[in-house]
């Protein structure tokens, strides 16, 4: 068995070709790997072989590392959730799962990873919402997923290994608390989530949109999975309103309301993902100013002068 590494392949990818040696569906077989971009908790690779034998593979090989538990990943449940999200004719085929190496095999999928600036285009943002409601129609998933809960386990691990938090994160208590009674005054079924569909986890083949990485997957109530992608792809209100329209078809003020809120959620909750990782993760990325970004955009939500209205819609149904 020979394989080689693309000149292009950083010293990450490089610290991972041992591993990948030892997958099952790369025995006897030929193959080059290429570096991926992305991945602030795994490093992904494309391998794929160049020999004779059948079937050629061309594969993506997610190599996970840092301190899962520390931010809440369940290895187990994203490669159960992966291959539901397959099942849903949304996500890539699992090939492999080796725990033991933290890897995941998947099919890699053609196409382009979209940027923000992508979804400015009505057609692009209609391909995603309908991957979107796939992904949610399919397969119930491995587990729940609440942000309210998250953020609580995130702030309780910062406080228990004295990691830095801005000064003044913790006097939004109150605030969120209500934003927590306005979601739950009328609960919604959950349906199987991604919850991290940010820019470069949309697909986009120009025909159809497929939905990538399930670290942070579980069934949640499909309006924080809209409202993150608005917080992340930083959408304008008519750009919101265009993502629920092309989601729900006709959305209520209360769908609206609730996308609204849960884009605050999202940017509350996970900028402490990022504090957690300005202290623990070893990559060399600035996980404070990422951090800080979301925080801010919840900074200004919490202080718009609309947030009660959007409660008290979201409250009503």
């Amino acid at each position: 068995m020979a394989h080689r590494s693309s000149p292009s392949a950083d010293r990450r990818t490089l610290g991972t070709t041992e591993g990948v040696d030892r997958l099952a569906i790369l025995a006897g077989r030929s193959w080059s790997v290429t570096d991926l971009p992305g991945g602030l908790t795994n490093v992904n690779v494309r391998v794929t072989t160049d020999d004779d034998l059948e079937p050629p593979l061309d594969v993506v090989v997610r190599c996970s590392h840092g301190d899962a538990d520390l931010l809440g990943i369940d290895r187990e449940a994203e490669h159960r959730n992966t291959v539901a999200a397959a099942q849903a004719g949304v996500g890539a085929p699992v090939l492999e799962f080796r725990p033991d190496l933290r890897m995941l095999v998947i099919g890699f999928l053609p196409g382009r990873a979209l940027a923000d600036e992508d979804f400015t285009d009505p057609d692009v943002l209609v391909r995603s919402a309908r991957a979107v409601r796939r992904l949610h129609g399919g397969p119930r998933f491995a587990g729940e997923f609440d942000m309210f809960a998250r953020q609580a386990a995130y702030l309780a691990t910062i406080r228990e290994h004295g990691f830095r938090l801005p000064a003044d994160y913790e006097s939004y208590a109150g605030a969120w608390a209500d934003v927590r009674s306005a979601l739950a005054a009328v609960p919604r079924a959950s349906v199987p989530c991604n919850n991290d569909l940010l820019a470069a986890n949309f697909i986009d083949d120009g025909d159809r949109v497929w939905l990538i990485d399930y670290e942070y997957s579980g069934n949640n109530d499909a309006s924080f999975e809209l409202g993150n992608t608005v917080a992340e792809c930083g959408f304008t209100p008519e750009m919101t309103d265009a993502w629920a329209e092309a989601y729900f078809g006709a959305p209520t003020r209360a769908d609206l309301a609730r996308v609204r809120l849960q884009s605050l959620c999202s940017s509350y909750g996970w900028s402490l993902w990022g504090f957690i990782q300005a202290a623990a993760s070893p990559l060399d990325f600035d996980f404070w100013s990422w951090g800080v970004e979301r925080y801010e955009k919840a900074r200004q939500t919490f202080a718009d002068p609309a947030l009660p209205r959007l409660m008290e819609e979201a409250a009503r149904g």
